[in-house]
């Protein structure tokens, strides 16, 4: 199943964030836990871990450019279960 993973709200005046690495390539398969990638805001830097095991189909904001929280920045392929 793809999924179509957004930029979520970590802070509560956070209202967009710059996409400083992704550590899977397309095509990769992560595990649960896994850091997928990695964001800046004013305040914090901070690994977005899976919270399931799929893969990176798609990269919708590449490295260096900001996204809003709400904005699908990937799209995952699940495994199924």
């Amino acid at each position: 199943m793809k999924l179509n993973l957004k930029l979520v709200r970590i802070g509560m005046n956070m209202e967009d964030a710059t996409i400083v690495k992704w550590h899977k390539a397309l095509g990769e398969r992560f595990e649960t836990g896994e850091a997928i990638y990695e964001i800046e805001t004013e305040k914090v830097t901070q690994e977005v871990e899976a919270t399931q095991a799929g893969t990176l189909s798609e990269i919708r904001v590449p490295e260096g450019e900001v996204a809003a929280v709400g904005d699908v920045i990937c799209v995952v392929e699940l495994d199924e279960d």
